[in-house]
């Protein structure tokens, strides 16, 4: 039998605001949570009602749409784990009066790791040597090997928030790279900068021209939709490299297919895609190109990490609710 809640922890529970968690979170993060809110967990069948009575719910890979905030009015506040908030309707929750607390910048060491990871093993081959001896078998002679080497190279950021800054530091402090950024939204006096030797330049084809690797961080909007299409390919040094750790659907992944078995680029490495989990059956084309590595969404994939940017969201919810009390 169940233990019978005693009388302190049931008024405890009462004097903390209700959190519903609409996904499965690292269990460390879901104990701090605990320690501020009376939290409805997921998988609790509670959660499939939260539109009639959540006021603050927290998500990671959730979809929020019109609808849902229509049919939710008790709804104040979102708690996202992560930056990005492409699956979430923002321009709707302004409609409704609904705060949304994402966390950028907490995830940026980690994905930044993941983008250099991702340069470094398609330069090198890697996955090519995994397969040819732990799958294929073979014996490789090291001779027969010819990889790019990245130290002292052109490296173009797009993209010039936390994530870029820090992809843009790791590189410089550990390959001596050349830095060129492209962001027209970013302000030259952001101090986050200021400790990186870099080149901005104006357009993104100045980049394209130039770089070595370009590396992707920029949200998923209609702007940057099909940002890096086959023109831009085209742009694009016959060596060069490009990493997507940003979202699918900023890169056209037929036209990457294209260039690479063209060999317009030297190959690329995607943490995104437009499909999530990436599968054999979608993706099989590029799969098959040599110098293209893809990973499933998995940079912030770290305990570190996910704690973090839980925490952190949940915070943002405490602390919007502390300000609004109603």
């Amino acid at each position: 039998m169940g233990s019978i809640p005693t009388t302190a922890a049931m008024a405890d529970s009462a004097t903390k605001p209700e959190l519903y968690i609409l996904s499965d979170f690292h269990p460390e993060a879901v104990k701090y949570a605990q320690k501020s809110f009376d939290c409805i967990l997921y998988g609790d069948p509670r959660t499939e009602n939260w539109h009639s009575h959540a006021t603050a719910i927290l998500i990671k890979d959730y979809y929020i749409t019109e609808d849902d905030l229509a049919s939710a009015p008790m709804l104040r506040v979102i708690g996202k784990q992560g930056v990005g908030l492409d699956k979430i309707d923002v321009e709707a929750c302004k409609r409704h009066n609904v705060k949304v607390c994402n966390t950028p910048g907490v995830n940026a060491s980690a994905v930044a790791e993941m983008a250099l990871c991702l340069a470094l093993t398609v330069a090198r081959e890697v996955a090519q040597m995994v397969i040819r001896q732990r799958i294929q078998g073979e014996a490789i002679r090291k001779e027969t090997v010819a990889g790019m080497l990245l130290s002292k190279k052109i490296i173009g950021v797009v993209g010039m928030g936390h994530i870029g800054q820090a992809i843009a530091q790791m590189f410089v402090g550990g390959l001596q790279a050349e830095i060129i950024a492209f962001d027209p939204y970013f302000h030259d006096n952001e101090s986050s900068w200021n400790t990186i030797p870099y080149k901005r330049v104006k357009t993104l084809p100045e980049l394209l021209e130039v770089a070595d690797v370009v590396t992707l961080h920029v949200p998923l909007t209609p702007t940057t939709k099909d940002m890096i299409a086959a023109p831009q390919l085209k742009q694009m040094k016959k060596t060069a490299i490009l990493i997507n750790t940003a979202r699918g659907g900023i890169v056209n992944e037929e036209d990457l297919a294209d260039a690479l078995e063209q060999g317009e680029i030297w190959g690329a490495g995607f943490d995104c895609h437009c499909e999530e989990p990436p599968t054999l059956a979608k993706y099989e084309r590029l799969w098959k190109c040599p110098r293209f590595v893809g990973t499933p969404h998995i940079a912030a994939a770290t305990d570190e990490t996910q704690i973090a940017t839980i925490n952190g969201a949940t915070d943002g919810i405490l602390q919007f609710l502390r300000e609004n009390k109603k």
